[in-house]
């Protein structure tokens, strides 16, 4: 017995000793991962670290102490947790730990092998790792380099699960009426289901964004329906680049580049469904379009415009030439800048001049 309580005695020594290390480690592997992360374009929703309490090891120790020849035999003294949104993600993480630590494969665990019905919320893969010295030492603190630390990696329904499961004790030992644990169970296994399907929409989100631009590369728009991502990808190929490079030369303005998404809900407005509707208003429109420019701009010495230009114009010859007069006008302006009674004058204004637009009088 007195053997033992020197042993854990001597252990906790090491431990104070050392904590200056291990609160250095805290700082050290979360900004190494961050980094990482941000260059690899990896996004998660938290990384959190910890140093345990010595009043936590000491009880550890209690237990089992005499298993730890030395304290570097412990290795969650310093632990890093790293919660992904994706259950894809986890693997993915696990990859840059790879590249960033070494890995003590033999004590390293993957617990999402465990296909109880009630271990969801411990589907954790989990790191035994080492910070080598050719990515960063502590000076005057080899030791920095031989401290092993653990590093948890889950998803986000997985780590709510987890702090719930702690508040109700539902793994801690405590009797917990049947009725109780049959619907925790339950639970458990909705929160997987969600989990797994979270990444399965994502992945075949991703599927259907690469068979887009694809489609938009190819120029086969009429197959390609208009939404954010379909558009996005639209605008990217420079659609109304040579109608607002034409416009420009008119007084040889500057081109100021701006964001047309908000042109996004205009074409869903006037009814358009897919990319192939956008691309033939393009080219059945451009001289309409190039018409209005110049009779706009024709008496000023504007000599910078906006690139929203051309699909506005477009849009203008569009709804002037289909019949949708001052109300059509006025729900462009609306969809555009937002409601404003300024927009209803700015639709009689362009009412007005239509009247001398040479594809009006067609």
């Amino acid at each position: 017995m007195t053997t033992n309580l020197t042993h854990n005695e001597e252990l906790l020594a090491q431990y104070r000793n050392l904590l200056p290390v291990y609160n250095k480690m805290v700082e050290v592997i979360p900004a190494m991962l961050k980094d990482f992360f941000d260059k690899t374009g990896i996004i998660v929703a938290a990384v959190e670290q910890r140093v345990k309490a010595e009043k936590s090891l000491a009880g550890k120790l209690k237990l089992k102490g005499e298993k730890y020849r030395d304290i570097y035999d412990i290795t969650d003294l310093v632990g890093v947790r790293v919660i992904t949104f994706y259950t894809d993600d986890v693997d993915k993480v696990a990859t840059i730990l790879e590249r960033l630590f070494d890995i003590d494969w033999e004590n390293s665990i993957d617990k999402r092998k465990v296909h109880d019905i009630d271990s969801f919320g411990y589907l954790s893969l989990h790191y035994i790792c080492s910070i080598p010295e050719s990515s960063y030492t502590m000076p005057g603190r080899p030791e920095f380099n031989k401290i092993r630390f653990e590093v948890q990696m889950r998803t986000v329904l997985q780590h709510a699960w987890s702090n719930m499961d702690h508040d109700t004790g539902y793994k801690s030992g405590v009797e917990i009426p049947k009725v109780y644990m049959r619907n925790l169970s339950r639970l458990a296994g909705m929160l997987e289901l969600v989990d797994d399907e979270f990444s399965r929409i994502r992945r075949e989100l991703n599927d259907y964004r690469r068979r887009v631009q694809s489609l938009v590369a190819s120029g086969n728009l009429d197959e390609v329906l208009l939404d954010g991502d379909s558009f996005k990808s639209y605008l990217q190929i420079g659609p109304f680049d040579a109608l607002m490079h034409r416009i420009a030369s008119i007084n040889q303005a500057e081109i100021q580049e701006v964001d047309l998404s908000s042109f996004l809900p205009l074409f869903k407005a006037m009814g358009f469904k897919t990319l192939g509707d956008v691309a033939k208003m393009v080219k059945d429109f451009s001289d309409a379009a190039y018409q209005i420019a110049c009779f706009q701009m024709g008496i000023t010495d504007l000599d910078i415009l906006s690139s929203s230009v051309a699909p506005q114009n477009l849009c203008t010859a569009f709804i002037l030439k289909n019949g949708g007069g001052k109300t059509g006008l006025k729900l462009m302006f609306d969809t555009l800048n937002g409601p404003s009674e300024n927009n209803a004058f700015m639709a009689d204004f362009l009412m007005e001049q239509a009247r001398d637009y040479p594809f009006m009088n067609k």
